[in-house]
């Protein structure tokens, strides 16, 4: 059957990694083109900024009638359109304005190019250079201007002005008293008659640029590098950004869905662990929104029949009451007609089975009492309980049913725990009582601290329990063969109470052989942090996915 996209965990799932695939080729390509265009830029700067602070600082020399005619002059040797204007004239943000104060060019582009803006030094007027390339006659102007400009001139003051040069060529520039090396016969006859060389280096990846200056000084400038791809330690540096940013988009994506069925395994392991109540909050109509309200059915369908079948055994054991207690008034008045020592004994018998049958129907009432609201959520009425102290007030009670048994707690320190103490002391009575149905001459209780528990340890000196029974003497009316005879007695229910009784304090029953004692020893596991592991799911604890 289809499902539309809001009802489709896969298609909603796939359709978020297309997303992101998709969102991250565009940043991919949007990076690209701004580091490009940055690049470019820093390019197109470093190679118009020194040209530019030497025409600036040529034609701030300039008598102001004559800016305009010199300007047209060494546009037309430049090749290059070149104005001057007023700095409140320009439509400049702060800033371009603060590039212009630190002696930088600003570059604007333009519909047929790019323009160049330099501030003329201690001046309010900014000379404009249209430039959308550095082309040959271009070089060769601005190095004849260079060359005028050093001309004639002393050895210091060349190196004055060169060293001034030098600080606004991004680009090596230098005077030497020798001739250049790697020009060849044509280029040195030219460089003799006084022309401006450029040549070009071996695989065409730089310029450079001779001219003379005086009878023995030759002016070399660059190499001049020409605008390259983008270097492969810059692409790998983006390559990696980009799949960082695609390997965290797709980690946010798994980790809302593995998020979303990570609490609905919560909610299930809450569920299994007895607590019916525990419900999940469904907030979509994906596959996982639907897997939550089959669960929260399944779980509400599970709590509706344990609750019929507690119920029931509620009824039908409340309902037994009844006619036991008929019964016993019947044998009461029989007693006290018949004078008859052998029909006294069988009353005696009888009276023994109808009291037998009424703790039986308390073990059945208290049994799906404690099914009952742990299904249902109770919270559990703790205090804070010394646990030696619960041992010995059970043996206060037990010993004078068995006074052929050695009753003791062993000794050691006081531990505390978290616990309900009617239940407590009902699982440590319960666990006495089998033991000593079962002992020979001793039942023994320990108290040791476990690194996150309290444990109890009940031990007798009987038969012990097999290892294949350690398991099913916990279900409800399962008892040893051995134990079935009027001499041990019990019902079967007991061991079941006790583990019900720890399930809800967060704890455990274990049953194992005992190294002191050689017969059982059953383990009460109580957490110290007994509060907050008791404390049943409520309706406000719903997990939501």
């Amino acid at each position: 059957m289809r499902r539309s996209f809001t009802d489709s965990t896969f298609l909603r799932f796939y359709v978020s990694l297309l997303a992101a695939l998709v969102i991250t080729f565009a940043l991919v390509l949007f990076g690209f083109l701004m580091v490009d265009k940055v690049r470019q830029e820093h390019y197109r700067e470093n190679l118009v900024s020194g040209p530019l602070a030497l025409l600036s600082d040529l034609v701030s020399r300039q008598p102001l009638v004559k800016r305009d005619d010199w300007l047209a002059s060494m546009a037309s040797t430049l090749g290059m359109p070149l104005g001057l204007f007023k700095l409140d004239d320009l439509s400049l943000n702060y800033f371009e304005r603060a590039r212009l104060r630190e002696n930088r060019p600003v570059i604007e582009s333009t519909d047929d190019g790019w323009r160049s803006l330099y501030q003329l030094p201690h001046s309010t007027w900014v000379l404009a250079a249209r430039i959308n390339s550095l082309n040959e006659m271009q070089l060769r102007g601005i190095t004849e201007v260079l060359r005028s400009w050093l001309s004639g001139e002393r050895d210091d003051i060349q190196a004055r002005r060169l060293e001034r040069v030098k600080r606004q060529f991004h680009i090596p520039i230098g005077l030497y008293t020798s001739p250049p090396t790697g020009v060849d016969p044509i280029q040195a006859t030219r460089l003799d008659a006084g022309e401006v060389v450029v040549r070009l280096e071996t695989g065409l990846s730089a310029l450079y640029i001779h001219a003379r200056v005086g009878p023995d000084r030759w002016l070399r400038i660059g190499p001049l590098p020409s605008f390259e791809s983008m270097p492969l330690s810059l692409a790998l540096a983006l390559l990696i950004m980009v799949l960082t940013t695609l390997a965290g988009a797709i980690y946010l994506i798994v980790w809302g869905v593995e998020g979303r069925v990570g609490r609905l395994e919560r909610a299930a392991t809450r569920i299994a662990a007895g607590h019916l109540n525990s419900r999940v909050r469904v907030d979509s109509n994906d596959f996982i929104g639907r897997l939550g309200m089959a669960l929260n059915g399944m779980a509400a369908q599970v709590q509706s029949l344990l609750r019929s079948q507690q119920e029931m055994i509620r009824a039908v054991s409340h309902e037994l009451r009844t006619p036991v207690a008929r019964i016993r008034f019947a044998v009461q008045m029989l007693e006290d007609l018949s004078k008859d020592d052998v029909a006294q004994r069988q009353l005696a018998g009888i009276d023994e089975d109808i009291a037998e049958l009424d703790r039986l129907i308390d073990e059945i009432l208290t049994y799906a009492k404690l099914d009952s609201e742990n299904a249902q959520g109770v919270t559990l009425q703790t205090e804070t309980l010394e646990c030696r102290a619960v041992a010995w007030r059970v043996l206060d009670t037990l010993s004078p049913l068995h006074p052929h048994l050695e009753l003791g707690v062993a000794d050691g320190e006081e531990l505390e725990v978290e616990a309900e103490p009617r239940y407590l002391q009902r699982a440590v009575q319960n666990l006495v009582a089998n033991a000593c149905r079962h002992a020979e001459r001793q039942v023994l209780v320990t108290v040791h601290r476990e690194p996150r528990a309290v444990r109890i340890d009940v031990e007798d000196d009987g038969p012990g329990v097999p290892e294949e029974k350690r398991i099913a003497i916990f279900k409800p009316f399962a008892r040893l063969d051995d134990s079935r005879t009027r001499r041990s007695g019990g019902y079967g229910l007991g061991l079941s109470i006790v583990q019900k009784i720890m399930a809800w304090h967060g704890g455990n029953v274990v049953v194992d052989r005992s190294e002191q004692l050689g017969g059982a020893r059953f383990s009460l596991l109580l957490p110290l942090h007994g509060r907050e592991a008791i404390r049943p799911l409520t309706f406000d604890d719903e997990e939501t996915i």
